[in-house]
């Protein structure tokens, strides 16, 4: 055996441990990659017409009414980072169009305790929508932005009964896709555990889904949406909100586009 084997067997042997180390760390904090809660009280949160819902000593969330009866009631699930509480947004567009709004909160995020994860925010967000139904009845539309249409799609496979529509904002396929495309040069679709299939969640919903995606999304690229779309059942509708990025695509759309979106979304007696 040459005297250099030796050597190299041992920086194999280094080599080796360094990238399996680094593969354990990846699976085990990558909760921390994905979501960035941020905390905050029920009164700190409960502001600008937001209120407890369904109450604060359970809370679940935000609701704001709309000033006469409602047409509809959106339950919303917002992105990775924050809290319910600063997606104000979508009541500014969707209360005077008179859509009842729940800022649905993750476990873990605002006041509430409780577990990251899939298999966590997902539970919790079919039991959110199974109460907004059984307290405000129909129709009910689920809307899902980034990380919250993963969470959308698959609590609606567990709850379709209820659900009129569903509006996806800057939603992904699958997250493996979306991770593959930031990390090139690790084995996401070895190490993920949370998935996020929505094309797998949706393939059988067979109502109404509209698809937005933002043209300049360097977070989650278009095609990703648009492959989530390609994949759907009908009625579906694909929406590209011009010049829009993952975060700034709030201030690319205006009352014309809710109101075509509350059209197709959901059943005619709810139309303005």
């Amino acid at each position: 055996m040459p005297a250099r084997w030796p050597g190299l067997a041992r920086q194999l042997v280094r080599w080796s441990l360094a990238v399996v180390l680094l593969l354990g760390a990846l699976t085990m904090f990558q909760d921390h990659l994905l979501y960035f809660p941020a905390k905050g009280s029920v009164a700190d949160m409960a502001r600008g017409g937001l209120s407890p819902w369904p109450a604060s000593d359970d809370f679940r969330g935000l609701v704001a009414e709309p000033a006469g009866a409602a047409r509809g009631t959106a339950i919303v699930f917002h992105g990775n980072a924050g809290h319910a509480g600063q997606r104000d947004y979508y009541v500014e567009a969707l209360r005077p169009l008179g859509i009842r709004v729940i800022l649905a909160e993750y476990p873990g995020y605002g006041p509430r305790d409780g577990a990251l994860g899939e298999a966590s925010l997902v539970a919790d967000a079919a039991a959110g929508i199974e109460a907004a139904q059984q307290q405000f009845g129909a129709p009910l539309l689920v809307i899902g932005e980034s990380l919250g249409a993963g969470v959308a799609a698959a609590a609606v496979a567990r709850q379709k009964e209820p659900v009129a529509g569903v509006l996806l904002i800057t939603p992904w396929d699958q997250l493996e896709n979306v991770a593959a495309f930031h990390y090139p040069w690790l084995p996401v679709r070895w190490l993920l555990r949370d998935r996020y299939d929505n094309v797998t969640h949706l393939s059988s919903f067979g109502k109404p889904v509209m698809v937005a995606v933002a043209e300049r999304d360097d977070i989650v690229p278009a095609r990703f949406g648009r492959a989530l779309y390609d994949s759907l059942p009908q009625p579906k509708q694909w929406v590209v909100m011009a010049g829009a990025g993952h975060n700034d695509w709030t201030l690319r759309v205006d009352r014309a586009w809710w109101l075509q979106a509350l059209e197709f979304l959901l059943p005619a007696p709810t139309r303005n």
